[in-house]
């Protein structure tokens, strides 16, 4: 039996004192691996990516998880993939992940020529940066992010005239900006996942009414939808830009101002896996991670 940690977070799991209300889907998301992974004689186990004492050596790989508190402490994430590697197989790799954890990397897959949103680059979410966003974007309606962030978090959307979010409610350091997309409101965001670049399953999340963020804590609700072509022509292409083994990718999608396709996401860290919307997902990740192991990269 193949031991491999499966990298997770005090705060995703539903036992704990700071559990977040979506650690469920840590939960659920687990139940479906580990059975899978065990079938092919891979042992997945749970281990805390922050915890002071760990120790991978022993282990075949490490999977980054649900890592979902990374972004309040990056430097400390970045450093200790770094540890992780240095003891036993990250996936995925630590040079992917450091590519990964800054929204920079959009930049790099628009210069590629694929299909993202417009978007301003600050060094930080100031009101100088925020304001002159709107006649640089050609738009009356913004969200802004922090380059290092996910589920939302400290992320903001502004109509222009509005007066801006209290500092706690914006990123905390260099962020983007971008257009406000109608499709959020009405026809949702496309995700679709991928193990070992394989097309594994698709969905749409759409946000509850009055709000715009796609995430299951803020009410969102998903479902699953088969990708027309293009659109997976557009996942695939992003895929393809990225060198090295992907034991897991997940591409989200969204109709931009001119009806087209947009990367609005390409996730390699510590992506949701959405087994309620991926029957087979369990057979399909342990089937990627056993080929992985069998071809050391």
């Amino acid at each position: 039996m193949k031991r491999v940690a499966f990298l997770t977070a005090t705060c995703m799991l539903e036992s704990h004192a700071d559990a977040r209300e979506d650690a469920w889907e840590h939960t659920l998301e687990f139940a479906a691996l580990a059975p899978a992974c065990k079938h092919r004689l891979i042992a997945l186990e749970e281990q805390i990516w922050d915890a002071p004492d760990l120790d991978l050596s022993s282990y075949e790989a490490a999977i980054i998880g649900t890592c979902w508190d990374y972004m309040e402490k990056p430097a400390l994430f970045l450093e200790t993939m770094d540890r992780v590697s240095a003891a036993t197989r990250l996936l995925n790799p630590v040079g992917t992940v450091r590519w990964n954890s800054d929204k920079s990397y959009l930049r790099d897959l628009s210069k590629q020529g694929i299909a993202t949103i417009p978007t301003v680059w600050a060094d930080q979410a100031d009101e100088p940066s925020i304001r002159s966003a709107f006649d640089a974007l050609d738009t009356d309606d913004i969200v802004i992010k922090p380059r290092i962030g996910a589920s939302a978090w400290r992320q903001a959307r502004l109509k222009k005239g509005d007066a801006l979010p209290d500092a706690s409610a914006l990123p905390p350091a260099a962020c983007l900006i971008q257009p406000f997309l109608k499709a959020a409101e009405t026809e949702g965001e496309l995700t679709l996942l991928f193990f070992d670049r394989v097309f594994s399953h698709g969905l749409v999340k759409k946000p509850k009414a009055g709000d715009y963020r796609t995430q299951s804590m803020y009410g969102a609700k998903e479902a699953k939808a088969d990708p027309p072509a293009d659109a997976l022509a557009i996942a695939h292409a992003a895929l393809e830009s990225v060198a090295g083994p992907l034991l897991y990718a997940r591409v989200d999608l969204m109709r931009g101002a001119d009806g087209g396709w947009k990367v609005m996401e390409l996730e390699l860290i510590e992506p949701y896996l959405y087994p309620e919307q991926g029957e087979y997902m369990g057979a399909h990740f342990a089937a990627a991670l056993d080929r992985l192991l069998a071809n050391p990269a």
